[in-house]
């Protein structure tokens, strides 16, 4: 049997079909998967800043699901309630909460936090708590910027006391001063460059002469009978002591000469009597020298 199509009949069939696809790439452009089976839940928030539809929903940072509808609750004032689609497997403990994260570059994304301590499930449909987390800029505006301002009026006289400071004439003569310091060491390191490539060299060369002298030096000893010198040294030094033994005996006549006290004494008194008579002589000497210039004959 033949079948026969009109053109009206096949356009509507073409439009029909071009809208069902529309609809299919929009929803998967949105992350709706149409033919898989999912569970439906309402969320109930006061605040879903960020929020909207198609918005992804997390547990444990795995996305489960998206948002499908957002309604404003008219009728009781501050509610608005979030349909999201979950995966079909995926079951939430009563007791479970929702939040609402905002990304720091804008958009916001629901995450699911089970209650993993009890056994009895959400149904599909059921209300779940919503809640709004403080984001990042939240955080900043409540916990930070009351602290910056707090610090504004001592930052402002910390930095006039360093105006104070810089402007100073005191910092500049310090300044000059190190500018000094600076120029005396870059002088002074000259210098010592100078020492070092022409002074150094010839210490150098000294040292390694010194150094030379030492080691013949020390050969010459390591040649030195030490032995017999010693042994020499020795036996000049018990003569030494046999002759200072003799000298303080009195059994010799230079031991007697040393040690007799009477012939210290009078050797003494002789030198005594002989200075007298020196003496004596030259006062009278005409006492002891007779002699006369012209002769006279004596009748």
């Amino acid at each position: 049997m033949k079948t026969v199509f009109t053109k009206e009949a096949k356009i509507g069939l073409v439009s029909i079909v071009s809208l069902a696809l529309l609809y299919l790439g929009i929803n998967y452009l949105k992350g709706v998967n149409l033919f898989k089976p999912v569970n439906h839940y309402y969320v109930a928030f006061s605040n879903v800043k960020g929020v909207t539809v198609s918005s992804p929903v997390f547990v444990e940072g795995f996305k489960v699901g998206l948002v499908r509808e957002i309604s404003y609750d008219y009728d009781t004032t501050g509610k608005i309630s979030v349909l999201v689609s979950l995966e079909d497997k995926m079951r939430i403990n009563k007791g479970s909460y929702i939040t609402v994260v905002n990304s720091f570059l804008g958009g916001a994304e629901l995450h699911i936090h089970l209650n993993t301590f009890v056994d009895d499930y959400f149904h599909s449909g059921d209300t779940i708590e919503g809640r709004m987390e403080t984001d990042m800029m939240t955080s900043v505006q409540e916990n930070l910027l009351p602290g910056i301002e707090q610090m504004m009026p001592k930052l402002d006289s910390i930095l006039g006391g360093l105006q104070t400071l810089v402007n100073h004439p005191a910092l500049t003569q310090s300044l000059a001063h190190v500018e000094q310091t600076t120029a005396s060491l870059e002088h002074s390191s000259r210098r010592l460059d100078q020492l070092l490539a022409k002074d150094v060299p010839v210490i150098v060369e000294n040292l390694k002469g010194i150094t030379a002298n030492f080691e013949s030096v020390s050969g010459q000893l390591k040649e030195l009978d030490l032995a017999g010198t010693m042994r020499t040294v020795n036996a000049t030094l018990a003569n030494l002591k046999l002759t200072t033994d003799k000298l303080n005996s009195a059994d010799n006549s230079l031991g007697l000469l040393l040690n007799d006290r009477q012939l210290y004494d009078n050797l003494n008194g002789t030198m005594e009597n002989a200075s007298l008579l020196l003496l004596d002589l030259r006062e009278h000497p005409k006492r002891y020298v007779h002699f006369s210039l012209f002769g006279s004959k004596q009748k």
